[in-house]
Formats: structure tokens, sequence, C-alpha cells
């Protein structure tokens, strides 16, 4: 059986529809919006509301670490548009998500990003999509398990979790074949961003799951441009599976 994986899609629906081709079903591991793009300033949400300018000043202090600055230029922008800036969002971010999923393949088995808002999925979703969280479900005849979002960070994005929530999620998958995470484990090599220099957040839940039972693979995203796209823990594959934005193709994992 060939599957095929993808991860921090980032609003590239336009590969993302032929991302399923010559497979057998699809799993994406989450972010599929495009907030803000640190590659090309001019597009995502924040560009389309306030500029490229805007945005160049924004990412600027994010990246220089200054997120109390960011935070504050970010506030005075949110507020010079009429009204509250959550409704601006929501209708940026539902736009995303109809492109988004009416090229999505089917079947298709998703799980949330630490980008992403888990309750604007629903009203998306077509048929053959099936979504999880924390949860299995068998492909191949083999075991899958789904863990989505991310942990808290300073970037404060939509789906942070505390790590006791996030690795009770971890421990209801149990024993699987296949972990499937939008996060890596907490491997230093596995979360060091080249390109942004610096470390990402990874799991401990997942990294303590890997020595216990083991799975054949363990597959996430997240980190754009990592220092290692794979690594052996024991017996399990651990595998970045790619910045499907700038790549725009996906893993292939034959099962």
């Amino acid at each position: 059986m060939r599957i095929h994986v993808v991860s921090d899609v980032h609003g590239r629906a336009d590969a993302l529809k032929s991302a399923g081709d010559g497979a057998d079903a699809l799993i994406c591991l989450g972010d599929l919006i495009l907030f803000v793009d640190y590659s090309d300033h001019g597009q995502g949400i924040f560009a389309d509301l306030f500029g490229q300018e805007n945005a160049d000043r924004f990412i600027a202090l994010r990246l220089e670490k200054r997120f109390d600055e960011a935070r504050a230029f970010s506030r005075g922008l949110w507020a010079s548009l009429e009204g509250e800036a959550w409704p601006h969002i929501e209708r940026a971010v539902d736009r995303q998500y109809a492109e988004l999923f009416a090229a999505m393949p089917a079947p298709a088995y998703l799980t949330y990003g630490n980008v992403d808002v888990p309750r604007m999925w629903a009203p998306h979703l077509r048929e053959g999509h099936r979504v999880l969280d924390g949860e299995t479900t068998e492909i191949g005849g083999l075991r899958f398990g789904f863990v989505g979002g991310g942990l808290r960070t300073e970037y404060r994005t939509p789906y942070e979790l505390d790590d006791d929530a996030y690795a009770a999620k971890v421990e209801a998958v149990g024993e699987v074949d296949v972990l499937c995470c939008h996060i890596p484990p907490a491997v230093p090599e596995l979360l060091y961003d080249t390109v942004a220099r610096r470390f990402e957040r990874g799991s401990e839940a997942i990294l303590d799951a890997i020595h216990r039972t083991q799975p054949r693979y363990v597959l996430f995203g997240h980190v754009h441009q990592p220092l290692a796209a794979r690594t052996r823990i024991g017996r399990t594959e651990c595998v970045n599976v790619g910045h499907f934005r700038a790549r725009g193709v996906p893993y292939v994992l034959t099962v």
C-alpha cells in the first residue's frame, strides 16, 4: 500500500490537488493555513490585511525574539481595523480552509497543526476526509495513531496545548505501528531549524512513547528546515515529512 504524507501545507492548495496522485491514501499532519510567510513576507493573512511593509516589521521583531514588541506592534495594527480583530482573522482563515479542503484528495486522514483552528475544519470536510487527534485507525493492515497540535510557545499559535494535555493524547493513542504527529519528538537535531536558527518545541511524551512502544515509524513536520530530517531510535524511524509549502511534493510511505 502506498501512502502519501504532507505537513505544513500553509496555503499550497495548488500542490495539494495532486498530493494524492498514485497513492491509496493521503495523510495530512496539519498547519493548513498561512498566517505569516517567513520566506515571502507579502504572502499570508497578516500581509493581506496590513501590507508587506508591516509584515516585514512584524517578522523582523519575532526573528529577533522581541516578542513583547511584536505583540504591541500587532495590537496597534489590529486596533486600526473596524471592530474586533477576530472576525477579520476568522473570515480570512475560513476562505483559506474552503480552498484547501476543496483541493484535499480523498481518502485522507488528517490531524491538526499548531497553526490550525480545529473548530473551523468541520464545515469544510468532504466525504473521505477523516480527522483524528489522540485517536487510532487501521490503514493497510497497520495501526496508525494521530496526535495533533503543538506545545505552548512564545508565538502563541492557535492550537498550542499544555504539556500534560498533549501527553494525555499520546497516552490515549497507545501502542501503534505508525505514530503521526505535527511536532517532532524532543530530539535536538530534529528540532533545530537551520534557516530560522532556532530550536522549535518537541514532545518529551512522544519521545517516551518511542522508547516504550517502538513503533515502526514516527512521522511529523513543523520544523521547516531541520538540521536532520530523520533519525533512528531503536527500531523506530523518525521522519520529518517535509515542508509542503516549499516542496510541493509529499513524503511516500509504502506499507
